[in-house]
């Protein structure tokens, strides 16, 4: 049977007197039995009212009595049978043995009692009756038989489908095993190419005293390793030559020529420069402390004494510090230099592993941000494009939020939101005037790919330059902890933390 009496008047005055049902039938079985209570109890005391009346009231009297004693008696007998957990077919027999005791009552009041002999009352009227109150009982007994072993195959139903359940919930589990697997194998590519990608060099693109732009790539010792060999009329036209360089360096092949051998000069094999084979012991020492505040700090102190890194916050703990500096170490070697000149675009990864940029200016102010993560790189790039290239004015809209301040937002031409101001601003002519400086920096901001983490270089608010080193996910692991007057001084500063950094002791 279905449910639908969930929610009716008997079916909630059962569930809160007896019990939690486990069928429609089961309520249903229970109320019949009690209605057949009730109506065979008002049957007896009328049936003795009866005695004492006369005429055609008494006999009216006794006719309404026999007729409430019969229906108690099928519902009482009906009520139990319904109950029981049977088949649908045996509940159904039940019904049915009711229903044919019911017309048996009615066919009694037609008959009583013109045709109904005291003796031996009416013979059809009392096989009817009989023939449903045998089905009611025959329904109780034959299912209840039969309905044993159908709850046995139930039984070892619902055993197999747990056993069924529990297999599902294995290979559940199993696959879940494999898929995290397979997530941190991707994880691992991820950072593969990562790696591969970041490289310890940098291109830097100037222009010369003829006011020729060039390029050249710098290591990050400071020796230049390469550089265009002639000058560009145009910016535009040295970083192509640049970019061209970037795209086919890596899988270019090798062609070497040989020149006709000679002798060589002692003079030449004097002044041939010597490899070393050993890379550089750190003059450094990371120092851990516990400051006023009770929070832990690191600084990096070189052997002379002068500190040339800190962590620039607390930690709550000892151990976070030292993760910390072991984040640094990690980091320093390998990381790049970020020149913003005089702003550029920044594509890193957050803390939720999605692809963000974001258009900073050397002063280290956000000018703007990505209104959303992407999923893949290629996608952040392809949005910081879409911006650099589109930045005209029309695209902005500025608007006032629900606390009074004055946001912009750039929508490119497909209606979707690229980037935001990221902060508000307390009157409408600041927001425009973002807006302006915006759509002078950008076209000519370079993007760069910030790998694992990135040093920034920046002047702050005293028109001093300093130092950070920011991880990929945005937090800055580490920053100078002084101002430098000079540009190339802050420099210098990164290429010695860069250079004692990784080997360096902890104390």
């Amino acid at each position: 049977m279905g449910t639908n009496t969930e929610n009716g008047v008997l079916y909630r005055f059962y569930r809160n007197r007896v019990g939690e049902p486990d069928t429609d039938d089961e309520v249903r079985g229970y109320w019949v039995f009690l209605i057949g209570i009730l109506l065979g109890a008002l049957g007896l005391v009328l049936f003795f009212l009866s005695e004492s009346a006369s005429g055609a009231d008494g006999f009216t009297l006794r006719e309404g009595s026999i007729m409430l004693l019969a229906v108690g008696l099928s519902m009482l007998l009906a009520g139990p049978v319904i109950r029981l957990p049977l088949q649908s077919w045996a509940t159904s027999m039940a019904y049915l043995g009711q229903v044919i005791s019911f017309v048996a009552v009615a066919w009694f009041t037609a008959v009583f009692p013109a045709d109904w002999s005291t003796l031996t009352g009416n013979q059809p009227v009392i096989f009817l009756y009989a023939a449903g109150m045998g089905l009611i009982a025959l329904a109780g007994i034959v299912g209840s038989i039969v309905g044993g072993a159908t709850r046995e195959a139930l039984e070892a139903s619902e055993q197999h489908s747990s056993e069924l359940a529990a297999e599902l919930e294995a290979a559940r589990e199993e696959r879940e095993t494999v898929q995290s697997e397979l997530t941190a194998d991707l994880e691992e590519l991820e950072s593969l190419v990562e790696s591969l990608h970041t490289s310890q060099a940098q291109f830097e693109l100037y222009e010369d005293r003829a006011s020729e732009w060039r390029w050249r790539l710098r290591h990050r010792n400071g020796n230049i390793i390469a550089s265009s060999g002639e000058g560009y009329t145009r910016k535009h036209n040295a970083k192509k030559g640049l970019a061209s360089v970037r795209r086919n360096a890596l899988g270019a092949t090798l062609l070497e020529i040989v020149p006709e051998p000679q002798e060589a000069s002692e003079d030449a094999l004097e002044d041939a420069p010597l490899i070393p084979d050993v890379a550089e012991e750190s003059q450094a020492t990371f120092e851990v402390y516990e400051d006023n505040a009770g929070q832990w700090r690191w600084r990096l102190r070189h052997d002379n004494g002068n500190i040339i890194a800190d962590s620039g916050e607390g930690y709550s703990s000892k151990q976070k510090a030292r993760q910390g500096i072991t984040s640094v170490k990690d980091n320093a070697g390998p990381a790049s230099y970020l020149q913003f000149d005089p702003a550029s675009f920044e594509i890193y990864r957050d803390n939720a592993g999605e692809w963000r940029f974001r258009l900073l200016h050397r002063n280290g102010n956000i000018l703007a941000a990505a209104s959303e993560g992407y999923s893949r790189r290629r996608d952040a790039k392809r949005a910081v494009e879409s911006f650099r290239d589109d930045v005209s004015e029309d695209r902005f809209e500025v608007y006032e939020d629900n606390r009074g301040e004055f946001r912009w937002r750039w929508q490119a031409a497909n209606g979707e939101i690229v980037a935001t101001s990221g902060e508000g601003y307390t009157s409408k002519s600041d927001a425009n005037e973002a807006v302006e400086r915006i759509t002078r920096t950008a076209p000519d901001a370079d993007a760069l790919d910030v790998g694992l983490a990135a040093f920034e270089v920046f002047e702050d608010s005293a028109e001093e330059w300093r130092w950070r080193l920011r991880h990929r996910n945005g937090n800055v692991i580490a920053d100078s902890g002084e101002g430098y007057a000079e540009r190339n001084k802050v420099h210098d500063a990164i290429a010695t933390v860069k250079r004692n950094a990784p080997g360096a002791d902890i104390e």
